[in-house]
């Protein structure tokens, strides 16, 4: 893999299974990999998971800071706001 590679790790839970299924939608370059209690994705660049994607599968609001609820790990530049959190290399 590339040097620009970004990766995050979510806990394998229900509460991060719309997380999982909204990055895996928005980020058709990215690749999911399942161990015991952790889901690994990692793309080249950038990983981002918008807000309406992770409301759309939920059926309620969602504040892109509850990603810290289920995140394990990440590897990445961090970029934040209202409506996103996103990983990237620069």
């Amino acid at each position: 893999m590339s040097g620009k590679m970004v990766f995050l790790a979510l806990q394998d839970n229900e509460d991060s299974r719309p997380i999982r299924e909204a990055i895996e939608a928005d980020n058709p370059q990215a690749v999911i990999s399942q161990f015991p209690g952790v889901y690994k994705i990692d793309a080249p660049g950038r990983i981002v998971v918008n807000r309406e994607s992770v409301e759309a599968r939920l059926g309620r609001r969602w504040n892109p800071q509850d990603i810290h609820l289920t995140l394990v790990s990440l590897s990445g530049n961090i970029d934040e706001t209202d409506d996103y959190f996103a990983l990237e290399r620069i």
